[in-house]
């Protein structure tokens, strides 16, 4: 099978190395000149009146592009798979003309074959497109549009806040006297080793079974309750979810 990628940021560069191995590729940009480390690799064509009749296409380009991309499209495609965040199927629907739809939300880590990526849409899709995103990691199949909407704040926004807790982690270490070089280290060979403890126990388990009576875990997770660390990582999940509904 041949995919069509429309767009050629950092998220379509991210599932292009993921599914380069599986699939035939080819992009679609509005400006060569900016796509030079792509020549390469794939077939590139621009985006001036594309035909994209018969084309399986993921589309991955900013969701205010939508109309301006739509707009430079004839035919009417196969397969529509957008990664558009809260962009309804609806939204897609009226915009660019294909036989099926189906929204996704990967994200970058599917450079490293290791995305979480959410799907919804037309059930009869459901199958190619797990088979399809499921090259670039785990795949979870959702009956519902909010339901997507609500896992984009983990499934697409969760490296940005794992990110964010990493950094503040290796600050600390450095605030206490610890070589930078040692604490991005260290930091990172945590987050390694996390993976998969955190798939074999539930977090709760985890957290009683390292916490000793009196202990450094116990001071540092009540510092963390203090600062209402919980609530604001709640809160920032509500809050990614909001921007999808409007």
């Amino acid at each position: 099978m041949t995919l069509t990628i429309i767009g050629a940021g950092a998220m379509a560069q991210a599932l292009a190395d993921g599914l380069k191995d599986r699939y035939r590729l080819e992009f679609v940009v509005r400006d060569l000149s900016k796509v030079d480390n792509l020549r390469e690799l794939y077939s590139i064509s621009l985006l001036d009146n594309l035909d994209i009749t018969g084309k399986n296409i993921i589309l991955a380009v900013k969701p205010y592009a939508l109309k301006s991309v739509a707009s430079n499209l004839k035919g009417e495609a196969n397969s529509l798979y957008s990664i558009l965040a809260g962009t309804a199927l609806n939204a897609l629907r009226d915009n660019i003309n294909a036989k099926s739809y189906i929204r996704t939300m990967p994200n970058v880590s599917a450079k490293f074959g290791a995305s979480t990526t959410v799907i919804t849409g037309d059930k009869s899709k459901k199958d190619e497109a797990i088979e399809i995103f499921s090259s670039i990691g785990d795949t979870f199949w959702v009956d519902s549009e909010k339901e997507i909407d609500i896992a984009t704040s983990i499934a697409g926004s969760g490296p940005a806040l794992l990110c964010l807790v990493a950094e503040a982690m290796m600050d600390g270490l450095v605030k206490e006297g610890m070589k930078r070089v040692d604490a991005i280290d260290i930091t990172n060979s945590l987050f390694k080793g996390f993976a998969p403890l955190i798939l074999s126990n539930h977090p709760a388990i985890i957290k009683d079974s390292v916490m000793s009576p009196a202990g450094t875990t116990a001071a540092a997770y009540s510092a963390l309750e203090e600062g209402a660390v919980r609530n604001s990582f709640i809160k920032a999940v509500t809050k990614a979810f909001e921007v999808t509904q409007k």
